[in-house]
């Protein structure tokens, strides 16, 4: 599900014991960037679908909303509408790009198409230095442009706070406190994009900014106990942070009734398992099952070479060996899941108002049986990732875990190009573990938000000592990211780079070759596959 009208069991959502800002999703791209913005002001935030009600609203203590942009021109018959409790000066409202045309359409003003279409830096001239939402602003202001329409004519009770050159309403206010603006201050191209934000949030909407990792977790815990009561928890555990979160934080809440499973599909990185049990079973002293489960899963994986059926093996043969080991425990009522509000929007598909579209078939949101017998827990579930670790750090867990990079359900069969063999793990196992030791070596292992490596199926003749080779290809992937919604490759220095490539030919015989992927998302997927 999309958008928190239900909670992670299905049931209603009760009321949210924190205030929050509602971001109206109208189907743009960035509406996840505002909502991190808002975060990042210590707001809780959510964002919900131009259907929702005005109980649904009541239910999160909004103190104001936000009308996202979209692709969409106000004129078109199908184009999303915002709802009339943000229309009628009952709580501040902000419209972003297409929500200030709906603003302006919707109250009586005028929209039109735009002589020409604007995409890209602008430079923004604030006429009213008084207004509450530009106020500390400087003029002229950077900020970006990306519409068509535009507003010509404003509604009544409306004033002008600011235009460009090509646009003499670039920003309005009325005295209702509702605000439109024709730019976008969610992106990074919008310099000054978080102050304006906070003006809106803290200044016109009196957010108090107190929503921390610290009450977060108070809340969780307490929340979670209403929620198990003295029944049994199982939790599947991966090693990377989202999972070790939201075992520690059931752990706290309910003790020993949480017993953790950790599935050693033969896919994952070296060292990882040994990692886990460490951690979990003699640091924490959570009740840790192992399951090895190696050759099970690459004997599902022969002979595939589709990434998609990759992952559909790799979470079929888990959830397979996980209920197995379920059964064996004995009666569980509860599945913990560390699904990340990224991945419930990644794998909803196209939903109301909002129209992202499927990217990932294997999130923890997706993949699940119909007739699973648990019910679900997902603690982290609204959470960002940066979110993610700073609940880690509050809960006093490792810095490895907390910090850990995020890793593939499949593991490397999706890092693995063709077909997935016992050869073709080990030899990867060790280029990638050439990768994480040299990016922590060179202290940028908090700088990225993945690095790795990748075998690919190609081969090509090279030249070792006097004898003539011929050896694979490895890819090197480094990307830099706030929440992998969007990434851009890693300028990595030089030097760097080539004593990466120079140890994996040096120290993995098979690969003969490497090559460095500087391709950002989009276009591309963070993953090869």
């Amino acid at each position: 599900m999309r958008y928190r009208l239900q909670d992670g069991a299905g049931r209603m959502s009760r009321e949210h014991p924190h205030e929050s800002i509602v971001i109206v999703d109208m189907g743009s791209q960035t509406a996840m960037l505002i909502a991190r913005r808002v975060r990042e002001l210590n707001v809780y935030c959510e964002l919900l679908p131009p259907t929702a009600t005005r109980a649904d609203v009541a239910r999160l203590r909004a103190r104001g909303v936000i009308l996202s942009g979209g692709p969409s021109s106000v004129h078109d018959a199908d184009a999303p509408r915002a709802p009339e409790w943000a229309l009628d000066g009952g709580l501040p409202t902000l419209g972003i790009c297409y929500g200030m045309q709906e603003l302006a359409h919707r109250l009586g003003g005028r929209v039109a198409p735009g002589r020409e279409r604007e995409f890209g830096a602008a430079s923004l001239t604030v006429c009213d230095n008084q207004s509450a939402l530009l106020r500390g602003l400087p003029s002229p202001l950077p900020v970006w442009m990306s519409h068509g329409d535009r507003v010509e004519a404003m509604p009544s009770g409306f004033e002008t706070l600011a235009a460009t050159e090509t646009i003499p309403i670039a920003a309005m206010a009325n005295g209702a406190g509702l605000y439109g603006i024709q730019f976008h201050p969610e992106v990074v191209h919008t310099p000054n994009g978080g102050e304006l934000l906070r003006n809106f949030v803290l200044e016109i909407c009196g957010c108090s900014g107190d929503w921390t990792a610290e009450h977060f977790i108070t809340e969780t815990v307490a929340e979670i106990r209403a929620q198990v009561g003295d029944r049994r928890v199982i939790c599947g555990l991966s090693g990377g942070v989202d999972s070790a979160v939201a075992a520690t934080l059931v752990h706290r809440a309910v003790g020993d009734q949480l017993t953790c499973v950790f599935v050693d599909n033969g896919l994952l990185r070296r060292g990882e398992r040994e990692q886990v049990e460490e951690t979990f079973s003699r640091q924490l002293h959570i009740d840790l099952r192992t399951v090895e489960a190696g050759d099970r899963f690459l004997e599902e994986l022969a002979g595939v070479t589709d990434p998609e059926t990759k992952r559909k093996r790799v979470g079929e043969t888990f959830i397979a060996v996980f209920e197995e080991a379920a059964r064996e425990l004995g009666e569980v009522d509860f599945l913990v899941q560390g699904t990340l509000y990224p991945d419930v929007v990644e794998s909803a598909g196209s939903g109301t108002g909002g129209a992202t579209a499927t990217i990932k078939s294997h999130h923890n949101v997706g993949g699940l049986p119909e007739d699973l017998r648990f019910e679900l827990v997902e603690p982290l579930r609204y959470l960002f990732k940066d979110e993610v670790r700073a609940v880690g750090r509050e809960l006093e867990l490792p810095e490895e875990i907390v910090e850990r990079q995020p890793f593939p359900g499949p593991g490397l069969s999706i890092r693995i190009i063709g077909p997935v063999t016992h050869e073709k793990v080990s030899v990867l196992q060790a280029a990638d573990a050439v990768v994480m030791e040299e990016v922590q070596a060179a202290g940028l292992e908090r700088e990225l938000w993945q690095s790795f490596a990748i075998l690919t199926d190609t081969r090509t003749v090279g030249v070792q000592g006097d004898a003539r080779t011929y050896g694979w290809v490895a890819a090197l992937r480094a990307v830099t990211a706030d929440d992998a919604m969007t990434a851009d490759w890693a300028r990595l220095p030089a030097e760097l780079l080539g004593r990466i490539a120079n140890r994996i030919v040096n120290e993995v015989p098979q690969v003969n070759r490497v090559v460095y992927d500087i391709t950002s998302k989009p276009p591309g997927t963070i993953e090869w596959e």
